[in-house]
C-alpha cells in the first residue's frame, strides 16, 4: 500500500513537532518545510528529524516552494510556518504581512501551479477575531483583528477560501484558539509563566513580569490541536473549523495554578493598575510591565467547537488544568535534569 505524503511548512514550531509525530503514527512519509535562518531545527522535533526529510524553503519565495512541492509530491501540505508571536508583529508588521499573509499566497498558488489535486491545511488563528464580537466565537463571528499579526491571518484566511472557491482547491482553515505545551516557546506567556515559577520553586529566580493579568483565552493542548488538522484534511469536501476547547481563564488563573501546581503557597495580589503585584509567601514573585500591555488590548477570546465536534468528530482531551501541570511539571523536571546549563536555549 503506497504512504501518504505529508508537507508541513513551521516544522520547527510548536505545532509542527507534534504534527510530525502524529503524521508518523499514521504510516505518513513526512517532509518539513524550514528557514535557514530558523534556530533550535532539531530541539522541538528530537529524534524525528532522523524520520522525516528537512527541506529549505521560504514562504515570501514562490519558486522554493514550486520546487519543494514538485519534489515532495505530497498528498497533503500543512502550512503551519508565520511569524507567530503576536507582540513582535507590532515592531515588525511588515515582515508579519510578507509571511504570515503573502506567504500563504504563494503556497497556495504554488499549489495551484504544480499539484491542484492536493489537500491544504492553514493554521488561521483565533486572535483574527480580536475584538470580539460575539461570546463565544463561531465559524460566522465577524473579524475584528487588534494586531499586524491577527489582520495578517484574516488575508490568509480570505486568500485560503478565495483559492477553494475559484479554483476547486481542497484548502480548509482551521481557526484555531490558544493551543499550549512544553514545546511552547518561552516568548510565550503561558511558556514564560511555567518556566518562571519553575525557577521560583527551585530558587534561580526571585520574580517574574507580565502585561495584562485579566486578560482571557482559550487555552487547550497543541498535541490534541494537530489531530484536528488532520481530520479536516480527511473529508470529502472542505471546510473552516473553529478548534477550541469551550473554556475561557485569565492570565492571573494560569499564574496562580502554576504556583500550585508547583506546591508554592497561595500567590496573593496586592496593589492596583500596574503597582499591582502577585506575592507568595509574603515574597514579591509576580510584577506588572507596561511593556508587556499591547497597543490594542485582546480581553477575551473563547471558541464554540460545536462544528469540528460534530463533523469531524473531535474533542479536546486536556483540560486546563491538566495542561497548566503538565508545562509545569516539564520545565521543573528540567530544571532539575540541567540547571541553567541550557538557559539560553529556548525549548529545552
Amino acid at each position: 500500500m503506497k504512504k501518504e505524503r505529508a508537507l508541513v511548512t513551521g516544522i520547527t514550531g510548536q505545532d509542527g513537532g507534534y504534527l510530525a509525530e502524529f503524521l508518523l503514527n499514521k504510516g505518513y512519509n513526512v517532509y518539513g518545510m524550514y528557514r535557514r535562518s530558523s534556530l533550535n531545527i532539531s530541539e522541538r522535533l528530537g529524534s524525528l528529524t532522523k524520520k522525516i526529510e528537512l527541506v529549505e524553503g521560504d514562504l515570501t519565495d514562490l519558486p522554493s516552494l514550486v520546487s519543494i512541492i514538485k519534489k515532495t509530491k505530497p498528498n497533503e501540505v500543512y502550512n503551519l510556518a508565520s511569524q507567530s508571536f503576536v507582540p513582535a508583529s507590532w515592531s515588525q508588521p511588515i515582515a508579519t504581512a510578507e509571511m504570515t499573509g503573502l506567504g500563504v499566497v504563494n503556497i497556495l498558488e504554488a499549489i495551484k501551479l504544480t499539484k491542484p489535486d492536493l489537500k491544504y491545511y492553514q493554521a488561521s488563528s483565533s486572535e483574527m477575531f480580536g475584538k470580539v464580537q460575539e461570546i463565544p466565537q463561531t465559524e460566522n463571528t465577524p473579524f475584528y483583528p487588534r494586531s499586524p499579526y491577527g489582520v495578517a491571518k484574516v488575508f490568509g484566511y480570505w486568500m485560503t477560501i478565495n483559492h477553494r472557491e475559484s479554483f476547486g482547491l481542497h484548502a480548509s482553515n482551521g481557526i484555531l484558539f490558544n493551543h499550549e505545551s512544553p514545546k511552547r516557546g518561552k516568548q510565550f506567556v503561558t511558556r514564560k509563566i511555567s518556566h518562571s515559577v519553575a525557577k521560583i520553586k527551585l530558587g534561580y529566580q526571585k520574580f517574574f513580569e507580565l502585561g495584562n493579568l485579566d486578560s482571557k483565552r482559550d487555552w487547550g493542548f497543541a498535541g490534541d490541536y494537530v489531530e484536528a488538522m488532520w481530520s479536516m484534511l480527511q473529508k470529502e469536501k472542505p471546510s473552516d473549523y473553529v478548534i477550541a476547547t469551550g473554556e475561557t481563564h485569565s492570565i492571573r488563573e494560569f499564574v496562580e495554578e502554576a504556583f500550585n501546581v508547583a506546591g508554592m503557597p497561595p500567590v496573593v495580589w496586592e496593589g492596583k493598575g500596574l503597582k499591582e503585584i502577585g506575592k507568595c509567601n509574603g515574597k514579591t514573585v509576580v510584577k506588572l510591565n507596561k511593556k508587556f500591555f499591547r497597543p490594542a488590548e485582546v480581553d477575551l477570546l473563547v471558541g464554540n467547537p460545536e462544528k469540528a465536534k460534530k463533523e469531524l468528530g473531535w474533542e479536546p482531551q486536556v483540560k486546563f488544568k491538566e495542561l497548566v501541570k503538565m508545562m509545569v511539571n516539564s520545565d521543573l523536571e528540567k530544571l532539575q535534569k540541567y540547571g541553567l546549563i541550557l538557559e539560553t536555549n529556548d525549548f529545552y
